[in-house]
């Protein structure tokens, strides 16, 4: 028999297996521990569709107020006077924004172990609010510098903890069809929000108040877990907790480790700063297409045509890989190549062609969906609730990386044609194509190495301590996905590909 480390051994002989500390284990192992859960098809999908209609609406509602007031307050610097009087440009106050989500990003994720997700996204949150609706008072390089780094302190909390709570109350087969849902309004907020232009100060305190009624409804609505999801009864608790791992709040030195020097975390990073490259589009757009010699008013309405792009291809692309196993870096791929066509007519297209250059940009908002795909991909390869934050700060710390960078590339120089980024963005896109197949690759190997291995059985017989309703102290087994084991650790572990 093995144990999870010699640390978490109690003294104290067991008459089965070996005995592990509560403190060891998945939380979801408290609600399943030696019980027989049986899960039918029909009883997984009433629990699904339960739990979609309870997280669901408050994660597309919190990342829409996110998304949206990012972009509305960024684009409205410009009428509140606040560019002119810090000399500040629009891609710099979006560095300042990106700067702090990378600082903060592991600290947030390290939060989120430690202290309940749901809460602790609230009150994130909630501080993003009334930083929000701070810009109104914003006359100087200091006020806007502050309000800029709390809300990119802030918002390295929520995508971290999306992604958590994503692969808590779903199935690895589930995540991408719901990291798609949250993910799709924010596609078409960053598409249409830069188009927005706001009329007054007093709007920046109504949007700010919005994101405060959003905070309380989490705090209050929000679960933090399947454990203590306030609208599942016990019983659907255990199935729900049943279907996959939930959390462990005891941080792992040995797990941070093993995300360090685990190859697939950095391609992932990679690929998530190469990715983000071309999101510096999202400031850029409503320029390139007014420069194609378009009204105000046309610029503003075809802006919002990206939007929908985006969503289209996020929603198809999500539902391919749910229907066709082990299609993730296929699809993923499949849909970067409108994107290099896009980007080879930008360039090559006569000047003249305004409609053909327009529909050229379109295009490039089709490998959108590879991002989208990129973090269900990362929490379905990941497993240990510590390798798994650590990850996910290392791939959403890169990622704070591509977007706070890229913005310096549109140059004065460059223009009309911007030959120079957009050369630059091509790149990122064929090298983003490369990075999902060598992660494919990597992962291919791994899967066959263990089929070849002997079946592993060190994790086969260990127990926990609990007491029944008499307060008899009982030995009950823990299954395997509730004992925290990394993906490196768990040798029935399976890589989605």
């Amino acid at each position: 028999m093995g144990s999870l480390s010699d640390k978490s051994l109690n003294d104290e002989k067991f008459a089965h297996g070996v005995s592990v500390d509560a403190k060891e284990v998945d939380t979801g192992a408290q609600l399943v521990a030696g019980d027989s859960v049986v899960l039918d098809e029909a009883e997984g999908i009433r629990i699904r569709r339960k739990i979609d209609r309870h997280i669901l609406p408050l994660m597309c509602s919190a990342w829409f107020r996110i998304q949206f007031m990012d972009k509305t307050t960024l684009g409205s610097s410009a009428i509140l006077g606040i560019r002119t009087a810090t000399h500040l440009t629009t891609n710099q106050l979006g560095t300042i924004f990106y700067l702090s989500y990378l600082f903060f990003e592991y600290p947030q994720n390290l939060a989120l172990q430690r202290f309940p997700v749901g809460k602790w996204m609230s009150a994130n949150i909630f501080v993003w609010s009334v930083a929000l609706a701070c810009h109104a008072a914003c006359t100087n390089f200091a006020g806007l510098f502050v309000v800029r780094l709390i809300l990119g302190m802030c918002e390295g909390a929520i995508t971290a903890g999306f992604m958590i709570v994503s692969s808590m109350f779903y199935t690895r087969n589930e995540q991408t069809v719901r990291v798609g849902y949250w993910c799709k309004p924010a596609s078409t907020i960053k598409s249409m929000g830069r188009h927005i232009l706001t009329s007054s100060l007093q709007l920046m305190v109504i949007t700010g108040g919005l994101t405060f009624f959003t905070a309380i409804a989490f705090f209050f609505l929000f679960p933090d877990s399947p454990t203590n999801a306030w609208f599942l009864t016990a019983d659907e608790r255990a199935k729900a907790g049943n279907q996959t791992g939930v959390e462990n709040k005891r941080f792992k030195k040995e797990q941070m480790i093993e995300a360090l020097v685990d190859p697939k975390t950095w391609l992932f990073a990679l690929f998530s700063a190469l990715d983000n490259v071309p999101n510096s589009l999202t400031n850029q757009n409503q320029i390139i297409v007014a420069s194609f010699g378009f009204s105000n008013l046309q610029t503003t309405l075809l802006g919002c045509v990206s939007g929908v792009v985006e969503i289209v291809t996020i929603f198809t692309g999500v539902r391919l890989v749910a229907r066709i196993p082990n299609s993730i870096a296929w699809v993923g791929m499949i849909y970067f190549l409108p994107n290099i066509l896009g980007v080879f007519l930008v360039n090559f297209l006569p000047w003249s062609d305004s409609v053909g250059l327009l529909f050229s940009i379109w295009l490039t908002g089709v490998g959108t969906t590879g991002f989208v795909l990129s973090l269900a991909w990362v929490s379905q390869t990941t497993s240990g609730h510590t390798k798994k934050v650590t990850t996910n700060a290392i791939m959403l710390s890169a990622y704070c990386v591509g977007n706070a960078a890229a913005p310096f590339m549109w140059q004065e120089k460059y223009k009309p044609r911007n030959h120079v980024p957009w050369i630059i963005i091509g790149i990122c896109y064929v090298v983003c194509i490369g990075l999902l197949y060598a992660i494919r690759v990597l992962l291919k190997a791994r899967n066959k190495a263990r089929d070849a291995e002997p079946r592993d059985d060190t994790y086969e017989d260990v127990y926990v301590v609990r007491f029944d309703e008499d307060g008899k102290r009982v030995e009950v087994k823990v299954a395997k996905e509730f004992l925290d084991l990394t993906d490196m650790q768990n040798r029935d572990f399976r890589y989605v590909l």
